[in-house]
């Protein structure tokens, strides 16, 4: 009898307890938080408070004693002293699968398309651990963009991370919607982080067209999207991402923008009481940088690759933004988007000089490094004499350098220059960079 006692006993120690988690109350709603007593949740978890006007949902974003800080994820409405807080139990993770191709969701992966219900079985969690950095595969291939002054002076390698650095209105959403139509790639993730609902819309329907759409997944989580949701938002698209890859598929990765993702993190973290530290930005924020950018990039022997674009909105044209400087320091390269350029007419707005591919000589023969160097230098030795040609203070015959510079001026912004809708392939980049650079000679 009593080893059978024992036996039991053992048995019970051995069935993991169920935790109970008691509902809670509201005790004080100021700003972007609620804060509740009574419910011990865990950070992440979802709860349901109850308002006048019905039920809302919140993730639980930190702590203190005895007290639960909340977040809404849609507008606070009829929300009361007392209000009960109660624990939501639901399938976690985003759905994925085959079937989101061609489809728009929101942050939590539920479609906005008006297209029906996403019918997929398969999940994935909204966060993973690190890959092991030496299981990664090297990257060794270029991924054609589409763009020649991107194949040519900026080649992209499969499973490269790169900045688009630029101000407003200078061409980001054209220029990813550019790369979308003419990327080599089996697979597009498009992530709409904090933009406004019209550029959302346009984005899908005119930028990027009906053929690219059936290869493609839109994550749209406009700006009047609570910052929980557009946090959540670019780390859905990265997800999604992540399974292709793992199918053994070559994915494009564009998020539009790493900023808009950056300040959602920025006002969650402050309306919980964390100190700012560089600029406003909390330290948090800073520590959430690298642990998204890393989650893109090759995988392992039997995955795909993950090449990944993200846009920095620049304040002011300010290149030493905190988050455009922190986003150069861990990324493998950086596009910049000059105003000037674009006030000219000039598109897309690649600033050659300030913009570098960091794995460009592992992905490119001697060759072609060679003619993107000597048509650099040219194009360098106008653009650092540009203002004494412009006033004619520069005597033809003085130095020949800068006479070869100008005549070969028109030749090279040729090249870095593209129609919207055109799609220049890889091979057809290269042949007219050969072609610029024997005719420039050698330095």
């Amino acid at each position: 009898m009593s080893e059978l006692l024992e036996r039991i006993k053992s048995y019970q120690q051995q069935i993991p307890k169920a935790q109970t988690v008691a509902e809670g109350k509201l005790v004080r709603g100021i700003g972007l938080t609620l804060e509740a007593v009574g419910c011990q949740l865990p950070v992440g978890s979802q709860a349901l408070v109850q308002t006048i006007e019905g039920e809302i949902e919140a993730e639980v974003v930190g702590f203190a004693d005895n007290i639960t800080y909340l977040m809404p994820t849609e507008a606070v409405k009829g929300i009361v002293p007392g209000s009960r807080v109660k624990p939501l139990s639901r399938e976690s993770g985003i759905p994925v699968g085959m079937e989101l191709l061609g489809r728009v969701v929101d942050s939590n992966g539920q479609p906005l398309d008006g297209k029906g219900a996403i019918n997929t079985d398969k999940r994935v969690p909204l966060t993973r651990p690190p890959m092991n950095p030496l299981l990664r595969k090297p990257i060794e291939s270029p991924l054609d963009v589409g763009v020649r002054a991107v194949n040519t002076m900026l080649t992209v390698g499969q499973g490269q991370r790169m900045g688009l650095f630029a101000g407003s209105g200078v061409g980001k959403s054209v220029l990813l919607g550019m790369m979308t139509r003419g990327t080599s790639a089996d697979v597009v993730v498009v992530g709409l982080i904090g933009e406004r609902g019209r550029e959302v819309k346009e984005f899908i329907h005119d930028i990027l067209g009906e053929e690219e759409r059936q290869k493609s997944v839109v994550v749209a989580a406009p700006a009047d999207t609570s910052p929980l949701m557009r946090l959540k938002g670019c780390e859905t698209a990265v997800s999604i991402a992540e399974y292709f890859r793992d199918q053994g598929m070559n994915v494009l990765l564009l998020v539009d923008s790493l900023t808009r993702y950056a300040m959602a993190q920025r006002e969650i973290a402050l309306a919980v009481g964390e100190p700012p530290a560089t600029k406003g930005y909390p330290p948090s924020v800073f520590a959430r940088l690298p642990a998204l950018v890393e989650r893109a990039g090759n995988g392992s022997a039997n995955q795909g690759s993950i090449t990944a674009f993200y846009t920095v909105l620049v304040e002011g044209d300010d290149l030493q933004d905190p988050i455009a400087d922190a986003a150069r320091a861990i990324l493998d390269g950086h596009i910049v988007l000059a105003r000037r350029l674009s006030d000219s007419g000039h598109y897309p707005a690649i600033d050659v000089e300030a913009s570098i591919s960091r794995v460009m000589p592992m992905v490119v023969s001697d060759e072609h490094l060679a003619a993107s160097r000597r048509i650099r230098q040219v194009y360098s030795n106008y653009q650092q004499n540009r203002d004494l040609i412009s006033i004619g203070a520069y005597t033809k015959g003085s130095d020949p350098r800068i006479d070869l510079a100008i005549n070969a001026e028109p030749a090279i912004n040729q090249l870095f220059q593209q129609g919207m809708k055109q799609v220049i392939p890889y091979d057809d980049s290269l042949t007219d960079m050969m072609k610029l650079a024997q005719a420039l000679g050698t330095g």
